[in-house]
């Protein structure tokens, strides 16, 4: 049972970015599936083709929620299984991890397919919008499993300490969906549901690569069949961990609805569309901080589980220190060049403006998201469920939520764009209280693990001395 893993390494630095660099550009090439989807409906759709989009991604989130939630839940305790030694529970886990992901895609497909119109209407789509969202939303819907899917495999794939295969997956996917949206949507003129096919068929296609992976003997951990039979323990402690993933980006959602809705009452569909536009570019901004703290899931959860408590601590502070400097470059480049990225989705001046204008108003605390990123991410790898709870839904549920719904009451259509960095601020501010006492923590524990050792040495010395 002693396998090799490649966590077990003093340069935690080096190892970091080993996984990092693989899941950016896997992670870049996965974000395109939205963005192409976006650029080519932008221009071969128009404005209404793009609110369509934004009113359905929502429904996507969810979706990705569910995959967060069994894929970084699971991910936290089979990475501390691994530091342990304990292949066989690490296996047990990833069974146990995948079972849910089965039941509550189909639940979502079930709830999401029984009154698409209704639920459209409900997230905010006006009735010129309604005939594109629905066309897009229904054949989403039937892929719900293989978006799910995708993302968790991938996180599981990863906590073993494989990135190769996860970029492979998500490059594979991100490159046929760019094909398949040119040959749907130009020659074939279908539209928004070309765009929906085109996502749908190539997150199959991912699946099933990364069931090869599993299947054909290639992985470290192992796939079997009495290990998908639920253990509810095992299942409370994946959802204990992972629960935290899935409030936030059904927080999020919720969020994105009610931001629809009042965009739509103040600003109408071209607002809604310009939106749109600033998600997809801060999709790619925040790659860094998120391939960072991906990263640091593994190798934070394997020292843990292993009491390398100086490795834990050391990886923390690059990964701050890294995630950092990624949001300050992506600031500076968005905060000053905005109308550049804004024009590769649609060339209407108006869109154009108003998104410019917008961008510069969200995008102005950035700088401070690589913390928030790294600080979520450390609360999930080390198995602590109730900071991470907290770490995860603050910035939406407690603050964003609320400045949305407050601030258009004063200032309109700004109330909306400086709703983002007032809840940047203040996630920042919460994150820091809760990160620093985990911190202390973890130096206690060095300190006591580092007088242990010494007492042992002194203790040899005596005895040596003695004879």
């Amino acid at each position: 049972m002693n396998k090799h893993t490649v966590f077990d390494t003093d340069n935690v630095g080096k190892l970091l970015l080993k996984l990092t660099i693989p899941a950016f550009i896997g992670m870049a090439v996965i974000t395109l599936y939205n963005v192409v989807d976006t650029i080519f409906v932008g221009h071969y759709v128009g404005k209404l083709g793009i609110a369509a989009l934004s009113v359905v991604f929502p429904v996507q989130m969810l979706s990705m929620g569910i995959g967060h939630m069994t894929g970084m839940g699971g991910a936290a305790l089979i990475s501390m299984a691994i530091g342990s030694n304990e292949i066989r529970r690490a296996e047990r886990i990833l069974g146990n991890a995948i079972t849910p992901t089965i039941v509550f895609s189909a639940i979502l497909m079930i709830f999401g397919l029984s009154n698409t119109d209704f639920w459209l209407r409900l997230i905010g789509a006006s009735e010129s919008v309604l005939p594109y969202a629905s066309d897009y939303l229904r054949i989403i819907l039937i892929g719900m499993f293989f978006q799910t899917f995708a993302m968790a495999f991938n996180v599981f794939i990863r906590a073993e300490g494989n990135v190769r295969v996860p970029m492979i997956s998500m490059i594979i996917g991100a490159v046929l969906n760019i094909i398949l949206d040119a040959i749907f949507i130009i020659p074939l003129g279908m539209g928004v549901a070309g765009a929906a096919w085109a996502t749908i068929i190539s997150q199959l296609v991912s699946v099933i690569y990364c069931l090869y992976y599993y299947l054909a003997g290639r992985s470290f951990l192992k796939i079997y069949l009495k290990n998908l039979l639920i253990d509810w323990r095992i299942l409370g402690s994946i959802l204990a961990i992972g629960i935290s993933s899935f409030i936030m980006m059904m927080a999020t959602s919720i969020c994105a609805i009610i931001i629809n809705r009042v965009l739509n009452q103040y600003g109408g569909d071209i607002a809604i569309s310009a939106y749109g536009i600033i998600n997809r570019i801060v999709m790619f901004a925040l790659i860094p901080g998120m391939v960072i703290g991906q990263g640091l899931q593994p190798i934070l959860g394997f020292n843990y589980g292993a009491k390398r408590y100086d490795r834990g601590l050391k990886v923390i502070k690059i990964a701050i220190t890294a995630a950092t400097v990624c949001c300050m470059a992506a600031f500076i480049v968005l905060y000053f060049f905005p109308g550049f990225f804004a024009r590769i989705f649609n060339n209407d001046p108006e869109l154009i403006s108003l998104t410019v204008y917008g961008a510069r108003r969200i995008f102005v605390t950035m700088p401070l998201i690589g913390f928030m990123m790294i600080g979520s991410t450390m609360f999930q790898a080390l198995g602590k469920p109730i900071q991470a709870f907290l770490s995860s839904v603050s910035r939406t549920v407690l603050f964003l939520l609320p400045a949305v719904l407050i601030l258009p009451n004063y200032w309109q259509l700004d109330g909306v764009w400086l709703a983002f960095p007032i809840t940047d601020a203040l996630t920042f501010i919460l994150i820091l209280i809760l990160f620093i006492p985990q911190i202390r923590q973890l130096v206690r524990l060095r300190k006591g693990q580092a007088d242990k050792k010494d007492s042992l040495q002194a203790g040899r010395y005596e005895e040596a001395g003695s004879f």
